[in-house]
């Protein structure tokens, strides 16, 4: 099984990355794959809704989206983990989110996703629920831990100083692998829930 990881701090090896690490080894005591992508420092525009994915299958600006999603594509699960800036997610992963979901055209349905936020102090739950967003409109399970999916820390490394919000990495990590893997012998028995037509209603004429 693999999971992606989506680092979306413009420190590769900073706080975000603290709590991805803590992940990581618990997804690899578990037989799990990962692969984790730093993209916070990366130039990366927003959406600009010319909608040429829906002819070419691919994101129009051809950077680390486009890259991004064939790894997607395999991924059984995805972590996203961002920073807290103004009570949001850094402006480099929404653009990047918004574009990978927008641009990809494969069944998303049942692979399990995850957010993670780091902050020095405040934002962490409206973060939280900004990035789960992206999971709950493809069908993909939110994975949840003891708490919110939340670690702080200030300066570089002190996030290895929070006891309670590495615990919470684990814990999501676990929780994550078995839904991962319940989630796989559902499909080998009984296969995915069927789906109907999309009903689109525009409530402008």
């Amino acid at each position: 099984m693999k999971v992606l990881m989506i680092n979306g701090s413009p420190h590769k090896n900073g706080n975000t990355a603290i709590a991805l690490q803590e992940m990581e080894r618990i997804f690899q005591e578990n037989g799990i794959e990962v692969e984790t992508l730093h993209i916070g420092n990366k130039p990366i525009r927003g959406c600009i809704a010319c909608r040429s994915c829906a002819k070419t299958g691919k994101c129009v600006f051809d950077d680390m989206v486009n890259q991004a999603a064939p790894l997607f594509e395999e991924a059984d699960g995805l972590v996203v983990a961002s920073p807290v800036y103004y009570a949001s997610a850094n402006a480099t992963l929404v653009a990047f989110l918004d574009r990978l979901f927008f641009s990809t055209h494969f069944d998303k349905r049942m692979k399990v996703g995850a957010s993670v936020v780091t902050a020095r102090r405040g934002g962490l739950s409206a973060t939280f629920d900004e990035l789960n967003k992206y999971f709950t409109i493809t069908g993909m399970p939110v994975a949840s831990s003891q708490y919110w999916n939340s670690i702080h820390g200030r300066e570089i490394g002190e996030a290895a100083e929070d006891a309670e919000g590495l615990q919470t990495m684990r814990v999501l990590a676990r929780n994550m692998a078995f839904l991962m893997k319940s989630i796989a012998l559902g499909k080998e028995q009984y296969g995915l829930p069927k789906q109907e037509d999309h009903v689109f209603t525009h409530f402008i004429r």
